[in-house]
């Protein structure tokens, strides 16, 4: 799944492992879900969107999730 992690990551200044720190998860977690390798968990969306005052839709492309219902 897409996601704009990483430029919010770099706007806060913010390394991986800072952002796992915040938001409760391992930096490998963090890593995972920017490249796309990992869908978060809703809870963990949340988390994300929350430490960067942002909503989920802002920062997750859901066009891939919602076309593979498609299939």
């Amino acid at each position: 799944m897409d996601n704009r992690i990483r430029i919010l990551r770099a706007e806060k200044r913010w390394s991986q492992a800072e952002l796992a720190e915040k938001v409760g998860v391992s930096r490998n977690s963090i890593n995972s879900v920017e490249n796309g390798k990992f869908d978060p968990s809703l809870t963990l969306a949340f988390r994300i969107a929350h430490v960067f005052g942002e909503s989920v839709d802002s920062i997750f492309d859901k066009t891939e999730a919602v076309a593979d219902l498609d299939q």
